[in-house]
């Protein structure tokens, strides 16, 4: 992994400002700050802003964890695609499989009620976040994340019908089983764009799904240093984001200017 603002990463932005580009973000983690309570999470209004003005160059996405309906009442402007609940919710065709994915996540939820609280010895702290098509099992705030994680894991594996369990910082994804994930999301927004470039931005181990693409057009990112990530290039933390946010507009500013000299 590279630093994106290392010249390679500038050149590779460079590359990007140009018409028809993608540019794609997770969003906890990556736009808004993690918390310990998701329903508080919020993009701020200086990244919001940007996004915004970057929408006039580039076609926007948000690929999120969350549902659609969650994370559209945390933007504050509108995305050319919104992609929810890791990839299930929001694309072409989606609502195909909306009912038996509804119906998969209640059994889920309903079993889930029942075991946890016979095992004493998983915290308390633990709760359940029901996203209609897919379901999340918060640990951040047990006493020990640790044992929490393995009891859980012990655990799910016992759930009918199956579940993919896709694990993140302190949370567990309960995805149905063919559930393809961001990586097929991002790869069938590409597609639907028909973009010329494009960039994705993620922190968490369910945004390695877009890095493991390695797509010629596509600049990968990875919010953190993490050596065994695929990501081609990281920003040291998430309040990079801005400088990130502010680097493109530039290019996509002159990029424009340059273009309408060109046809004036």
């Amino acid at each position: 992994m590279m630093n994106l603002f290392s010249a390679a990463g500038r050149a590779c932005l460079d590359e990007l400002a140009k018409p028809g580009s993608l540019c794609a973000f997770d969003f906890d983690g990556t736009l808004a700050p993690l918390v310990t309570q998701p329903e508080r999470a919020y993009a701020p209004k200086n990244i919001i802003s940007r996004l915004a003005e970057l929408s006039n160059y580039a076609k926007i996405a948000i690929i999120t964890g969350r549902s659609v309906a969650d994370v559209s009442d945390r933007l504050g402007f509108h995305p050319d695609y919104l992609v929810g609940n890791h990839g299930l919710e929001g694309m072409p065709g989606w609502q195909e499989n909306a009912a038996e994915y509804r119906e998969m996540c209640r059994q889920w939820l309903d079993t889930l009620r029942q075991k946890l609280p016979e095992h004493a010895e998983i915290d308390p702290n633990i709760w359940m976040e029901d996203k209609t098509y897919s379901l999340s099992i918060h640990y951040r705030m047990a006493r020990d994340r640790v044992g929490a994680e393995q009891h859980l894991l012990a655990l799910l594996p016992e759930l009918l019908p199956s579940a993919r369990i896709m694990a993140g910082k302190c949370v567990l994804n309960l995805l149905p089983p063919d559930a393809g994930g961001k990586g097929n999301a991002m790869a069938a927004l590409l597609t639907a764009s028909q973009a010329s470039g494009a960039l994705y931005v993620g922190d968490d181990v369910t945004d390695e799904d877009v890095f493991r693409m390695q797509h010629p057009e596509l600049l990968s990112v990875r919010i953190g240093h993490e050596p065994r990530s695929s990501a081609k290039f990281f920003l040291a933390h998430r309040l990079c984001i801005l400088q990130l946010l502010d680097e493109l507009l530039v290019r996509f500013r002159l990029a424009n200017s340059i273009t309408s000299r060109l046809a004036g």
